[in-house]
């Protein structure tokens, strides 16, 4: 990451302009994605605490960006406070991932089978890519990678649908539910190969085929 702007420049009084504070949400935002990659790859581990200096000697940053951002996790569920120590990394166990999977079922599903009655072939095509890029990240092996290739691809979907609030909410359901990925490779690459035969099935207008998949889908997540 970038040691954009040096230490100094994210003390709050020093923040003077329009632009000191784009820079300083620009590198709290950086450190927000750097620390959401390392919680899908399990570099932050469940249960641990973790330091806003510490990190920050890490990601070369000063510890306010850092406490900016923890902060935001914090609202998402992924940590918790710990008053004078740091954050912990909240331990997600298999009955609320059970739970995460169920509801982005309920959520995506039935958008997904209205969209395969009226959206032409031709469209889903277009995000044949977004598919076959899930396929890559799979077999390159990286949680984090494949994480942000399986939300690009759902978001594509669900995009189609035309309500960005829906997408909003499948974002952070789908973001919960990869804290950590704890999935192996071959449980990786059976879902993104997933994704292409849902494409298949949307193209050919295969809504019971379609259907049967999807659900498949979410079954395994």
């Amino acid at each position: 990451m970038p040691e954009q702007g040096g230490r100094g420049e994210h003390a709050h009084g020093e923040v003077a302009g329009a632009r000191g504070v784009v820079q300083r949400a620009s590198v709290r935002g950086q450190v927000l994605d750097a620390l959401r990659a390392a919680l899908v790859a399990g570099e932050l581990v469940p249960g641990e605490v973790y330091s806003a200096p510490v990190l920050g000697e890490r990601f070369g940053v000063s510890a306010t960006p850092v406490r900016e951002a923890m902060q935001q996790l914090a609202l998402e569920g992924a940590v918790e406070v710990v008053p004078n120590r740091g954050f912990r990394v909240v331990r997600r166990g298999e009955r609320e991932l059970a739970e995460l999977a169920e509801v982005r079922e309920l959520i995506e599903v039935p958008v997904v089978l209205r969209l395969a009655r009226s959206v032409p072939g031709e469209r889903w095509a277009e995000l044949r890519p977004l598919a076959e890029a899930t396929v890559r990240a799979a077999g390159a092996g990286c949680p984090a990678t494949y994480a942000e290739a399986d939300w690009a691809f759902h978001r594509g979907v669900l995009g189609l649908a035309g309500n960005a609030e829906l997408v909003r909410i499948a974002e952070d359901l789908h973001r919960r539910a990869q804290w950590p990925l704890v999935r192996s490779a071959a449980d990786l690459l059976a879902d993104a190969t997933e994704h292409t035969a849902l494409l298949d099935a949307l193209i050919a207008r295969d809504v019971e085929g379609a259907r049967s998949l999807v659900r498949r889908h979410f079954a395994a997540a």
